[in-house]
């Protein structure tokens, strides 16, 4: 089964940084993206050497995370971004730590694999990776809440 990668989260271009689902379960997802020199997070990181940003890594796991929430968490039946009201799922609340091996450059196609570790309530604790030809460039765990839309929207 697919997900809509657009119904299931906030995020819209230019700040989307998933291109495509691979795989998916209640406790895993296998997303990727194919960053262009033209992302706006790369221009001027750095000139002549781009990079995709540790910060940017981060967030890809992140919206890989939030994906899986909203599939499979989310806390009214098929939760839709664009029409669901009173939601914002998948908030980042920690990072507890990050490790950056390699570099990822433009027209490197990017997996974002992240699994589920724990669920309490409204918290979600995620390990990541993100691999470029079968080599782990990087590795993080994080935390991500289900919050009330007014707080996201500082209501």
């Amino acid at each position: 089964m697919t997900i809509n990668i657009l119904k299931r989260l906030h995020h819209r271009k230019p700040y989307l940084l998933i291109d495509e689902v691979i795989e998916h379960s209640s406790q895993k997802i296998h997303v990727t993206k194919l960053p262009l020199l033209e992302e706006h997070y790369l221009q001027g990181h750095f000139p002549g050497a781009p990079v995709v940003p540790g910060a940017m890594m981060q967030e890809m796991t992140t919206q890989a995370a939030g994906l899986l929430i909203a599939e499979y968490y989310s806390p009214v039946a098929d939760y839709n971004s664009d029409e669901t009201k009173g939601h914002a799922l998948g908030v980042l609340r920690t990072i507890h730590h990050a490790k950056y091996k390699s570099f990822a450059r433009p027209q490197q196609l990017l997996h974002i694999k992240v699994e589920l570790l724990q669920q309490v309530d409204n918290s979600f604790r995620f390990k990541g990776s993100i691999e470029v030809e079968d080599k782990k460039i990087m590795q993080n765990e994080f935390t991500l809440i289900n919050i009330s839309d007014e707080k996201l929207k500082g209501v």
